[in-house]
């Protein structure tokens, strides 16, 4: 059963009992806006070639990685190996998502873009892990193909109510990779 209509169906079963779904409400609230400031200030620059080339290089380099070689990535990343932490902050697709980051006028929080198998590939700030395909922000981006958008529950974050949204990236009308940014909710409004 997919995860829509499991909250359909807890919802549904919620009213039943006479207990409102408020979960349903709150998503509403933070949802349409993220939506609508990622579709009109994100999405027209992630066909930029830098953002493309760099997913492709990464898509390229990592095409014959198996499991425990992306395992063995992720656990450096997990004990801070600079090298490759710099290998994704410090190139030319990070240098670009900074910039980014910096003209959103304190909206974009964070961004890291990630290839096909899941892997960082360029990012502003620190994540905790290299490997995000075992999570929603690329399941419900890259997994769920082209045009993908994810909006991720609001979490309080140093006193910002954060949303992530991840999105897919398509060159040529395929998936190439997906993005993921922090959105300060507060300051859509």
């Amino acid at each position: 059963m997919n995860i829509r209509i499991q909250i359909a169906a807890v919802a549904a079963a919620m009213t039943l009992v006479g207990v409102a779904p408020s979960f349903a409400q709150d998503e509403a609230a933070h949802v349409k806006p993220v939506t609508a400031y990622v579709q009109k200030n994100v999405q027209p620059w992630l066909s930029d070639p830098v953002i493309i080339a760099a997913i492709v290089e990464s898509n390229k380099k990592h095409a014959r990685l198996m499991q425990t070689d992306i395992t063995d990535l992720d656990n450096k990343w997990k004990a801070k190996d600079q090298a490759l932490m710099d290998s994704t902050m410090k190139n030319d697709a990070a240098a670009f998502l900074v910039e980014k980051k910096n003209a959103s006028g304190g909206v974009i929080t964070e961004a890291f873009v990630m290839d096909n198998r899941g892997l960082n590939v360029a990012q502003t700030d620190g994540t905790s892990d290299m490997w995000q395909a075992d999570e929603a922000k690329w399941q419900k981006s890259y997994g769920a193909g082209p045009d993908a958008i994810f909006v991720d529950a609001v979490e309080e974050d140093g006193g910002k109510h954060i949303a992530q949204v991840s999105m897919t990236i398509s060159d040529k009308d395929q998936a190439v990779g997906a993005i993921t940014i922090g959105i300060d909710v507060d300051k859509l409004k």
